[in-house]
């Protein structure tokens, strides 16, 4: 395949808060390692799973969880279980018992701030481990400011793109879109800017609409590049 051209554009629609997001992050990435496998470039969009939980929510994921669905608590604590099954599957580690629940408002604002400096795909990263993995609350600007030093942004320039909500019209546009687009659950994948993919699929399913989009691109004469992310 060619050096020169174009990467093929993988959009993400995610939440922070969503466990299959993460999931879905690292079975893509799996895919991307397969030899062969066309260049990306990631682009994260803003989504919000529960756009009323408060900032500082009192009580567990499991209070969270059968308020929200109505389920009953030990039908929750069954269901974390199973999801941190399947994390581990995919190298992930989740600590439902510690995680601490809030709003992702700001923490949409700080992705799009990092996107702004290069650093998205770093920061996405960096935020999930936070709050799955580490039970860091990321509803804050001091936790958020200071994860972002640690993807390489200034502790400035963050705190004041978060304290004046620099980025607040991005991320109303990211949820906007994703309503005009029927996007109702994350994570979402559009690839090439044709291609939707819904939900965490397999490493399998990705890989087959990535050859597709080569394939298409082999025979208009637009060969992608090989392998990573751009």
């Amino acid at each position: 395949m060619t050096s020169s051209a174009a990467p093929v554009k993988v959009d993400i629609w995610s939440d922070v808060a969503c466990p299959w997001c993460y999931i879905g992050k690292r079975r893509l990435e799996t895919a991307l390692a397969q030899p062969g496998a066309p260049a990306v470039e990631i682009e994260y969009h803003s989504f919000e799973l529960s756009p009323d939980t408060p900032v500082d929510f009192e009580g567990s994921e499991i209070d969270f969880l059968a308020h929200h669905k109505g389920m009953a608590p030990a039908q929750v604590e069954q269901m974390l279980g199973q999801m941190t099954q399947l994390a581990a599957a995919e190298g992930l580690e989740y600590h439902f018992d510690t995680l601490r629940h809030t709003k992702t408002l700001l923490a949409h604002e700080l992705l799009h701030h990092a996107k702004a400096h290069g650093l998205q795909v770093e920061m996405k990263e960096r935020l999930l481990r936070a709050y799955f993995t580490e039970s860091q609350h990321v509803g804050h600007v001091d936790e958020l400011v200071e994860l972002a030093t640690e993807v390489g942004l200034d502790a400035d320039e963050t705190r004041a793109a978060l304290t004046d909500h620099r980025y607040s019209d991005d991320v109303a546009a990211d949820i906007a879109q994703a309503r005009a687009l029927g996007i109702n659950g994350v994570p979402f994948f559009v690839l090439d800017g044709k291609y939707g993919v819904s939900g965490a699929q397999s490493p399998e399913t990705f890989s087959a609409v990535l050859e597709r989009v080569v394939a298409e691109r082999t025979d208009a004469g637009r060969e992608p590049e090989t392998s990573g992310v751009a």
